[in-house]
């Protein structure tokens, strides 16, 4: 996991937000963008466990599940429109291509020009102990007057999303990406991002643990050749 030491072993959940028969998507959505808003004004209990040329990874445990909340921070070398382009939740959006760890994304249901519902499938990861999931998710894009852009989303049910034979079920808790921008530097951003999944079935700890700081770099380094390939 490169260097600090691997988080402890924690007891696998699951679980999935069920407020009733009509879900409050646009709440949720809002719920957990506050979330985001929250981890990022707050400093206190992330403890690094990786770090490469283009990304900080930190974790601390996570309120939300018996897991853990990872932390990603790093530069990228592109205004912050550009590095949008790349990451912003959108159906034929640029993300399948550039994301290993993306291999379908749609939009389920537009719930109004800011709110979605959308599920990502994900190929066999780490070796192929790590069998392909299935996430459903309700989604929000945010502008803030700084320019800062920010993507939320959460795990939610929506009744043309029933859990696929050949997909594991896995579950996003409050996680998202703040494009920042940098103050006299318009071809540079700073991305702070918070993943805070359940992978769902039945993974030893330790891989798990090992899984999501390895993921959040090749995050950060797909991305960062992404904006490359977008500026060239």
């Amino acid at each position: 996991m490169g260097a600090g030491r691997c988080p402890p072993r924690r007891r696998p959940s699951g679980g999935c937000a069920r407020p009733g028969p009509a879900m409050d998507y646009a709440g949720l959505a809002e719920a957990a963008a506050e979330k985001m808003g929250l981890y990022r004004r707050d400093p206190g209990g992330w403890r690094g466990c990786r770090r490469t040329s283009e990304v900080s990874v930190s974790w601390r445990p996570s309120a939300e599940f018996a897991g853990n909340v990872y932390r990603g921070e790093g530069i990228l070398p592109a205004s912050p429109h550009d590095v949008w382009e790349c990451i912003k939740p959108v159906a034929g959006g640029p993300r399948t291509k550039w994301d290993q760890n993306v291999k379908d994304f749609e939009v389920v249901e537009a719930v109004s020009d800011t709110v979605s519902i959308c599920r990502t499938t994900t190929p066999s990861a780490f070796m192929r102990i790590i069998s392909p999931r299935e996430f459903v998710d309700v989604v929000l894009m945010k502008q803030f007057e700084d320019g800062t852009m920010l993507s939320a989303a959460t795990n939610v049910e929506h009744p043309l999303c029933p859990p696929q034979p050949n997909f594991v079920r896995g579950f996003n808790y409050p996680c998202g990406c703040f494009c920042i921008p940098l103050p006299g530097e318009p071809d540079r951003t700073q991305l702070l991002s918070f993943f805070q999944t359940d992978l769902g079935g039945y993974l030893p700890q330790t891989v798990v643990d090992s899984f999501f700081p390895a993921s959040i770099a090749g995050f950060y380094s797909n991305l960062t050749k992404a904006v490359k390939a977008l500026k060239a």
